[in-house]
């Protein structure tokens, strides 16, 4: 059996040689060279190996042939290959078995076989063959090896299996797998919350058939009282607390508050300091300031307008007041108004009814307590004397009442007029609550500029739509917004390493930044160029104001701003393949189709969050996505609330201002009218850059016939090559009917089921598809039809390949017209990107030829 415990038989069949390297370590090898003699049959069998769970091995073979040309008289019986074998088996019990049981895993051949020169010279001319074998279903297996009259010398024999190494993603914990038995099969893999981490959601990662960690999917997020640091969750240090798994790190006590503890998930009011069991643990405890002397003023039957004194100890200058009231005994349902004067009325009151008022200051450190209850009635409605005097009022009731019918009735039939501007809108007027007024023909009568009412039913707010996304340019000072949303950084902790690109404001750069207690990372950093104006210093710091609320994996990461010294920075996470758009151009052809869903599938995951968050971004593009090195992308670019002067993809509409127009939907460009809904419009461009590897959507239409082409129906063509299922999400987005387009929770939940079944993605769009659904481009010539085949490949910029079609007979562009791309492969066209835009060009003058307009 020899060292290695491997049979040979016949026995002088396979040799076991056994010798020493230069540094004495033992090498064996297996040789056998049987070519003077007739039908040779040489089987060396390995002893058992197990599997170790695997159901998918590979062997890797090194060994050297002699060439049978070489040998003396050229034996006809000389064979220059050898076969192998294997045999599953749950023990070693198995080893003694026929030839026939064994299955053939394959004939090697070598690449280069040595002859008797290279014997006197030494030469070892080794050969590498590497098989695989799956699914295998028993616990071990043997491998056998075959000679048939061969001169042949084994040298190396390496059997392994491939799995996807333990890793922490998220904080996530995923264990070591083994691939599955399939070449093309994805694993989904679920993760386990490390230390100190809850679900936020079900962690999945999948493992690919190469040992690659693929599509990661969901999280999980330190709980309350814990931090993030280096992919572990630390406890937050005594005077810091985390009040809730979704705030991204251990904040300090707020003002007047204090916590001797590790891991606070709230910190405690200093004594004689308060704060509400309503308020949020992030606001600062404070002294009370109660209004203490209500006066009443004009009292009608819906009306009572009321008056007070400011507080002697308001404990900083005062903001507002919020005035709750409520019909008496129904204090469930109450209305608050906020004012920032110390009078106001309330109206829309019943008449002869008594309301019970309430009135709190709010200074910079928050709330003081509600004053006492004060009550005033409404005057009653004074009755008539006789039954003769209520003629009157009874005609005057039913005409009123009429007109108020036919107010209603209007109402009902102009209820769209909500799609043209009416609404609830938000803005930012104290801390405690965002404010909301309904603007579609409403009139504050007798109502102080500066207050605000809102109306509140069983504890909540009587209005719909309530967005938890702030908008910074509410604000009166804008600076107020940075510093509320945005963490300020010492210019003393960045480091800047080098110009990476130009931004609308100023120098685009990479760098690191280094913060106490933390290690140093890279970063990336938006700088504001010398001499700008106020409104430019305000618009930069808009993003990052909105950036701020953000916190979401495929949402740019904000690191912090610099605004106390110059130059004016924003710091954010680094992303290293920069730009979606650029970086697919650079690897066209280069990623699976479940990568590119993946990529797909994480800027869904961000436009689902900012859409819940009540964002509409205006302007999702590829190349306002980043991607990183684990392939991960990122929205970013939050700055098309301000009109886009600069961006080189905008275009004037007739109704002023620029957008993106081969990224924005139709009612976009027509009315401006921007919702979530135009968002998917833009994703679904989105997706068919992705598709098409960062081609230009629309290629050199102009804006203006990319305007009128949509309109009259026309969409965009399926890319190369694209799954049949992603194009129909592409057409679901581009719905005319923006309530037609799917939502992004919708999105994502059909890109996780095409994951899941990566077999869902095999059937392509075919060609007559891709034709019948084109968009009309015109040449660059501008007449639409080409000249020569010269011409037309000039005007596509693939001139070069002028002479490979002129030389294989396709002189002319009706021969042209026939090209498929297995013709292009033959012709020696083998760039992906290449093929790509011939053939796009190509199914472009077909339907240009179906619609009359280019003569071939």
């Amino acid at each position: 059996m020899g060292d290695l415990g491997w049979i040979a038989y016949p026995k002088n069949g396979w040799e076991e040689i056994g010798e020493v390297d230069e540094n004495y370590a033992p090498i064996h090898t297996y040789q056998v060279c049987k070519v003077m003699e007739q039908n040779q049959n040489n089987w060396l069998l390995t002893s058992w190996i197990s599997n170790e769970g695997a159901s998918r091995i590979f062997i890797e073979l090194k060994f050297t042939l002699r060439d049978c040309n070489s040998l003396p008289g050229g034996l006809g019986t000389c064979k220059e290959t050898f076969n192998m074998y294997y045999f599953e088996s749950d023990d070693e019990d198995g080893r003694n078995i026929r030839e026939n049981q064994y299955i053939k895993i394959d004939t090697i051949a070598a690449d280069e076989s040595f002859t008797e020169l290279d014997l006197g010279d030494r030469v070892m001319k080794l050969n590498t063959e590497v098989r695989d074998v799956g699914p295998l279903t028993k616990k071990g297996f043997y491998l056998a090896f075959q000679d048939v009259g061969a001169c042949i010398a084994l040298v190396s024999v390496r059997v392994y299996y491939k799995k996807c190494p333990s890793v922490i993603r998220n904080l996530a914990r995923f264990p070591d797998t083994i691939t599955g038995a399939d070449s093309s099969q994805l694993l989904e893999v679920s993760g386990v919350c490390v230390n100190h981490s809850v679900t936020d959601e079900a962690p999945k990662m999948h493992c690919s058939a190469e040992g690659e960690w693929l599509v990661p999917i969901g999280k999980c997020l330190c709980k309350a009282g814990y931090e993030e640091k280096n992919n572990t969750c630390q406890v937050c240090r005594p005077g810091f607390f985390k009040a809730s798994p979704h705030s991204p790190s251990c904040s300090k006590c707020p003002p007047h508050s204090y916590t001797l503890d590790e891991a606070s998930t709230s910190c405690l009011c200093e004594e004689h300091y308060f704060r509400r069991e309503s308020d949020p643990p992030t606001m600062a405890c404070t002294t009370p300031s109660p209004v203490s002397s209500v006066k009443k003023g004009k009292i009608t039957k819906n009306s009572i307008s009321l008056s007070w004194q400011e507080p002697d100890r308001p404990n900083g200058i005062i903001l507002e007041y919020e005035i709750k009231y409520f019909e008496k005994d129904q204090e469930t349902s109450y209305t608050i108004i906020k004012s920032k004067e110390t009078t106001i009325t309330a109206d829309g009151l019943k008449p002869g009814s008594a309301y019970v008022f309430q009135i709190r200051a709010r200074t910079a450190a928050g709330y003081g307590g509600f004053s006492r209850r004060f009550e005033f009635e409404t005057s009653p409605v004074l009755a008539a004397s006789s039954d003769q005097s209520q003629i009157p009022i009874i005609v005057v009731s039913v005409t009123v009442g009429v007109i108020l019918l036919a107010v209603v009735i209007g109402f009902l039939l102009s209820g769209s007029c909500c799609d043209h501007g009416c609404g609830w809108a938000s803005s930012l007027r104290a801390v405690a609550y965002p404010s909301l007024i309904w603007r579609c023909g409403y009139s504050k009568a007798k109502q102080d500029p500066e207050e605000e009412k809102m109306h509140f039913h069983n504890g909540h707010i009587k209005l719909p739509g309530v967005r938890t996304y702030i908008d910074p340019h509410t604000y009166e000072d804008p600076n107020q917004a940075v510093h509320e949303f945005a963490k300020e950084i010492e210019a003393s902790c960045i480091t800047i390493e080098r110009v990476i690109g130009a931004g609308e404001f100023g120098e685009v750069c990479s760098g690191r930044l280094k913060l106490q207690g933390k290690r140093e990372f890279p970063v990336a950093i938006k700088t504001l160029k010398v001499g700008y104006t106020e409104k430019q210093r305000r618009d930069f710091l808009g993003e990052a104001s909105i950036m701020g609320q953000f916190d979401h994996p495929n949402i740019i990461h904000l690191e912090g701003v610099v605004t106390k010294s110059k130059p004016v920075m924003i710091v954010t996470e680094y992303m290293e393949n920069g730009s979606l758009d650029t970086f697919l151009k650079k690897n066209d052809g280069q990623f699976t189709v479940i990568q590119l869903v993946g990529m797909l599938r994480g800027i869904a995951s961000g436009m689902k969050y900012l859409s819940d968050m009540g964002y509409v971004h205006r302007d999702l593009a590829a190349r306002n996505i980043l991607i990183n090195s684990n392939l991960v992308c990122k929205v970013s670019d939050f700055g098309l609330s301000r009109v886009l002067e600069d961006d080189p993809e905008a275009a004037y509409t007739t109704r002023g201002g620029k957008i993106p127009i081969r990224w924005t939907a139709p009612e976009a460009i027509a009315f401006r009218k921007f919702t979530s809904a135009s968002d998917v419009w833009s994703y679904g461009i989105v997706m068919w850059e992705v598709m098409s590897y960062g081609e230009r959507p629309y290629w050199e239409m102009t804006n203006q016939d990319v305007i009128k082409a949509v309109e009259e129906g026309y969409r965009l063509p399926s890319p190369m090559d694209c799954p049949a299922a992603l194009y129909q999400l592409m057409l679901d987005c581009w719905q005319k009917d923006r309530n037609s387009r799917p939502k992004f929770d919708e999105i994502v939940s059909m890109l996780d089921k095409l994951i899941r079944n990566p077999s869902s993605l095999k059937t392509l769009v075919n060609a007559s598809s891709r034709v019948s659904n084109l968009l009309v481009e015109h040449s660059p010539v501008g007449s639409g039809a080409y000249r020569s085949v010269g011409e037309w490949l000039e005007a596509i910029k693939m001139g070069r390949y002028t002479e490979i079609f002129m030389e294989n007979g396709y002189s002319s562009m009706d021969s042209v017209a026939q090209v498929t791309l297995e013709d292009l492969r033959r012709l020696g066209v083998t760039l992906v990107g290449h093929q790509k835009k011939i053939m796009n060009s190509l199914q472009e003058m077909k339907v240009q030829l179906v619609n009359g307009m280019v003569p071939l």
